[in-house]
């Protein structure tokens, strides 16, 4: 189902109709799609779920439901889509209409006037190409102010639930891990994370304002969310505190672990805290309680010292009850996991249930479930970006950074998804920066490829933006993989949602790369 923007005159329409929903695999999308799920529940509107990993299936998809898809447009509703001249303008056309006119033969007197009409013709085309220019900027400012990109489609759902006086706690709660997906992924800025954060804790705050004397009135299933700022830590809470500061990219990289040289900075660092490596070692909950009361102030005490001024971030957490605790990043992380789960017998659409099972507070089995995946996930990361970089498989290419894994790599079947390729490749990205003392390699991209099937001979290729602290974190790589495609008549896929990941043919990696170089020299 299609509509222009999410507004409640559209949403009232929808009412009347059988949605039929398409929502991608990613966690952003799973966590929008709960919130839509919550309202159509809510107003008995009746709905199919069509899960789709890429545009074929959502080309096949389309196809077989294409009696079903309306466009949710109302009679009086005005587009104002611009025409393609008001966007577009060929200037090979207009320089080559002008010279063919200038050639034309013709006596000393007519020459006169014909310059004399070229000065005025000009004169008149420069002022249309100024008038054509403002009307352009005008256009593309108006539709850039109702572009969605860079904002969370859960985030969206939520504002139009809460629009129509029907947002619920865990519709706050999606729309938080939505938020969180898109700060975990890189795909907004730290600016865009921090302001969206500082929208929701006022709807966290209306939402869970409790009086002094309810504080021991509350149900043993209660639902509650907190604003808090948290350590920037992957999975603490549910792993031991050594695991977690070992395989979150963060402190990983900025200790440079996969050194002995890291290691002992990490020694030192646990020393500088005072905390005893058998309580370091052992799971976070069978941690004593003193320590944990001021762990927080403990750790980021001494991550100053050691020059990691980032280890507190702002984020939401929620409780479930009075035992299950979780971080919006701890959801995030167990969520990507079941959706690109390697288990085998288990599909994409398989994966997509579990995972969208998860957000769910009655499945909290599944999200425990996930929470050992990402685990996994993250050792293994991590085990792959000390390889690449103790094996100098890092090289540059000219305009970017250039990895490529290769067959038989540990693990490498948790690398086959583009999500989490897309996670390793920007760690290592991340570490790379930290480990190189060359500046200029600092600001480069990095292009990273993995095999994908051997049988067919293709590999997965993903493009990642500089490590720089102004990145506005878009991603160009998309329209570059394609030119590079085109004009070396390449064998790719370009299949994905995120245009920055394609498959290509491992017999045409040499040629596309070339024309990778040449393209961003």
């Amino acid at each position: 189902m299609f509509v222009s923007d999410f507004r409640k005159e559209f949403y009232e329409v929808v009412q009347s109709q059988r949605v039929l929903l398409f929502v991608a695999s990613d966690v952003d999308a799973l966590c929008a799609c709960k919130i839509l799920q919550a309202l159509f529940q809510c107003d008995h509107v009746q709905y199919t779920l069509v899960p789709v990993s890429g545009w074929q299936e959502l080309e096949t998809a389309f196809l077989e439901h294409k009696e079903q898809i309306k466009l949710l447009i109302k009679q009086d509703d005005d587009l104002e889509i611009p025409a393609y001249d008001d966007i577009f303008r060929d200037e090979e056309e207009d320089e080559e209409h002008s010279a063919n006119e200038s050639d034309k033969g013709s006596e000393p007197s007519e020459k006169r006037t014909r310059l004399e009409e070229e000065i005025v013709e000009q004169t008149m085309k420069r002022r249309q190409r100024r008038e054509w220019e403002a009307r352009r900027r005008d256009i593309l400012f108006d539709y850039e102010q109702y572009e969605y990109h860079g904002t969370s489609s859960a985030m969206v759902m939520f504002d139009l639930a809460w629009m129509m006086s029907k947002d619920l706690n865990d519709m706050l709660w999606w729309a938080i891990v939505g938020l969180t997906d898109q700060w975990v992924q890189d795909k907004i800025t730290q600016m865009k994370y921090v302001t969206d954060v500082g929208v929701l804790q006022r709807h966290v705050s209306r939402h869970n304002h409790r009086n002094e004397d309810e504080e021991n009135a509350l149900s043993v299933d209660c639902t509650r969310i907190s604003f808090e700022y948290d350590l920037r830590l992957a999975l603490y809470q549910h792993w031991s505190l050594h695991e977690s500061l070992c395989n979150t990219c963060y402190t990983a990289a900025r200790f440079k672990l996969w050194s002995v040289h890291g290691q002992k900075r990490l020694q030192e660092f646990l020393a500088d805290m005072g905390l005893p490596l058998k309580q370091v070692k052992q799971k976070f909950q069978s941690m004593d309680i003193s320590l944990k009361e001021n762990l927080r102030e403990m750790i980021e005490e001494s991550a100053n010292k050691f020059g990691m001024r980032d280890m507190r971030v702002q984020t939401f957490s929620i409780h479930f009850g009075f035992k299950h605790k979780f971080l919006a990043s701890d959801v995030v992380f167990a969520t990507m996991s079941l959706m690109e789960s390697p288990e085998k017998d288990s599909s994409g659409t398989d994966n997509f249930i579990q995972a969208l099972d998860s957000l769910s507070r009655s499945n909290l089995d599944k999200l425990y479930h996930g929470l050992e995946l990402a685990k996994k996930q993250l050792r293994a990361t991590q085990q792959t970006i000390a390889s690449c970089l103790c094996t100098n498989l890092v090289i540059s290419q000219g305009p970017f950074l250039y990895c490529s894994l290769m067959e038989g790599t540990p693990d490498l079947v948790l690398f086959s998804k583009p999500a989490s390729l897309s996670l390793l490749s920007r760690h290592l990205l991340k570490s790379f920066v930290c480990s190189t003392k060359n500046r200029r390699c600092k600001l480069l991209p990095l292009v990273m490829a993995a095999p994908l099937s051997v049988e067919q001979g293709t590999v997965t290729m993903v493009g990642i933006p500089p490590e720089t602290d102004s990145s506005d974190r878009k991603n160009f790589f998309g329209r570059a993989f394609e030119k590079a495609a085109e004009g070396t008549n390449s064998r790719t896929l370009h299949n994905h949602f995120d245009l920055s990941v394609i498959e290509l043919k491992a017999e045409d990696r040499s040629k596309f790369l070339d024309a990778l170089v040449s393209l961003l020299s």
